[in-house]
């Protein structure tokens, strides 16, 4: 698979992150580098990148394209983990760090991964394909229950627990192995009427739930987030671009409370609690992409870039 990724929100990012000379940085969703080759030709190639990215393939195309930087380091790993493997670099403070969340071009348009519900392929949908269970083995191993709540919970699909029970079902008579095991099992949940009227794909947000799951998108985010905010320097910038409304309501509550964490009661005359401003939020909240940019990359619709800065 040829790794060739269009960087969404390209300019805004360049823009925000306020990259220094000699700076420190960090890319916790490698992709194809074309984030990191911005933050390092904006450092007249001084600063120190280190890209972090679970999928072996991206780690192969992103160091064959920023091979000339001496200052960039590839990392095999999950950002979720990323202030372990950075200490693990002898990495204590950074001046920035990007994280662009979901599932790059690359990934949705090799069939062979099963993130697509447009091919028919083997229903994997594991970003590191070296660990971890395949979407398949979720389908044909979980309750019927625990099946509906992640449809519910990571997908928000009215009808998940119809899904659930009809996937169920199906499994019985067969073992699903390829992705449109998935999508027919979808299509005999969801009634006709309701499909039609979808805007989108019908199995959408099916193929999200369980992706999300089967990665563990979700749950470590936060905990990811602050890690990353514990280690920048005052004034280094924090840049997180989300691609539908799970990720973006998370890291927009992770950025309040680190820059509201006070937790005292609202009508106490003085705080006593002692916690103080980590990040103070920029941009005047999410920025979206240009109308150009979304019509030279359609995927680019949805997403959203949120800035915090240590203070």
């Amino acid at each position: 698979m040829e790794f060739s990724h269009i960087p969404v929100l390209f300019d805004e990012v360049m823009t925000w992150m306020n990259v220094r000379e000699n700076g420190v940085y960090v890319d916790g969703t490698l992709g194809g580098g074309g984030h990191s080759e911005g933050m390092l030709r904006l450092s007249g190639g001084t600063a120190r990148l280190y890209g972090i990215d679970r999928d072996m393939t991206a780690i192969g195309a992103a160091g064959e394209r920023l091979k000339d930087y001496p200052g960039f380091r590839a990392i095999h790993g999950n950002f979720h983990d990323a202030a372990e493997l950075l200490k693990a670099e002898g990495v204590e403070q950074i001046d920035g760090f990007l994280l662009d969340l979901g599932v790059s071009s690359p990934q949705l348009d090799c069939g062979e991964r099963g993130f697509s519900y447009h091919e028919d392929a083997p229903l994997d949908m594991r970003m590191d394909r070296s660990q971890g269970i395949t979407a398949a083995e979720l389908l044909n191993t979980y309750p019927e229950k625990e099946i509906a709540g992640i449809i519910r919970d990571y997908g928000e699909e009215k009808w998940a627990a119809r899904v659930a029970a009809i996937i169920c079902e199906h499994r019985k008579q067969k073992p699903f192995e390829t992705t449109f095991d998935l999508v027919h099992a979808v299509d005999a949940a969801i009634p006709k009427a309701v499909r039609r009227k979808d805007e989108g794909h019908p199995a959408r947000r099916t193929f999200q739930a369980i992706r999300i799951a089967v990665n563990d998108e979700l749950d470590p985010l936060d905990k990811a987030v602050c890690d990353l905010v514990k280690m920048l320097r005052p004034g280094g910038r924090a840049c997180v671009i989300t691609f539908h409304s799970l990720e973006d309501r998370k890291i927009k509550q992770c950025f309040k409370r680190l820059e509201h964490p006070c937790v005292c009661p609202p009508k106490a005359p003085i705080c006593t609690c002692g916690r103080v401003p980590e990040v103070k939020v920029l941009a005047g909240g999410a920025v979206a992409p240009t109308d150009e940019e979304t019509e030279r990359n359609p995927r680019a619709r949805s997403a959203k870039l949120r800035v915090a800065e240590k203070v």
